[in-house]
């Protein structure tokens, strides 16, 4: 079993996908870790996240068991990973890697959970569940700045409601692997959802599409 989970920035997908796994018992990958790992590690390095050549070195050289998540949850990471993420040769580097993840988990897993922008449309399009989790800006801003006192961290609403709406119309104007929910995804907005009224709603529409198979997957749906 694949569940692809997709959504923008502090939409509640990453909580929610680790919470499916656990609940479900299948492992769990946040790609977008590896995206903020390349770009940290070209702003490491000196160089320009939104420079191919900087970005497909950072990538290739990528070791996703070095990964440190925490040092990775900061704005700034944020920004450099939706940089990298729209270089075509970045994509295609870290793809392999999201691929095997989910063709064989780790740990004698029977499945996996995926959380990121592009899972069921492109990473693994045949998956049978996908999840595109969503929430207005306005909301998910407020989640974010929230996030970051909480860590200790300085949080300017009006400044992170900015940061977040240039960063949506990034990640869904690039050329390769856009922000957009899959033709088959159902859509699930956590807007004025709780974390428990969030993974409630998940887990029924993943109920419901692995009972309604193949047959009852034609188009998106919301809910």
């Amino acid at each position: 079993m694949t569940i692809a989970v997709d959504g923008p920035a502090a939409a509640g997908k990453g909580t929610l996908a680790r919470t499916l796994a656990d609940r479900l018992g299948l492992a769990y990958l946040d790609t977008g870790l590896l995206y903020r790992a390349t770009g940290m590690a070209v702003r490491a390095a000196g160089g320009d996240p939104d420079n191919p050549g900087d970005a497909e070195a950072a990538a290739r050289a990528l070791d996703p068991t070095a990964i440190e998540p925490d040092a990775l949850r900061g704005e700034d990471a944020g920004d450099a990973a939706s940089r990298v993420a729209a270089i075509p040769a970045v994509r295609a580097a870290l793809l392999d890697q999201q691929r095997a993840f989910a063709r064989q988990p780790p740990a004698g897993a029977r499945g996996a959970v995926l959380d990121g922008r592009d899972i069921g449309s492109v990473v693994c399009p045949d998956a049978p569940v996908k999840l595109f989790v969503t929430a207005s800006v306005e909301t998910r801003a407020k989640r974010r700045v929230l996030e970051l006192r909480q860590r200790g961290q300085e949080g300017i609403e009006s400044r992170v409601l900015q940061d977040m709406k240039a960063r949506d119309a990034r990640d869904s104007a690039r050329g390769v692997a856009p922000l957009v929910p899959a033709d088959d995804a159902v859509v699930l907005d956590t807007s004025d959802l709780d974390r428990d009224g969030a993974l409630f709603g998940a887990l029924a529409l993943a109920g419901a599409r692995l009972r309604a198979g193949p047959q009852g997957m034609g188009g998106p749906h919301t809910s």
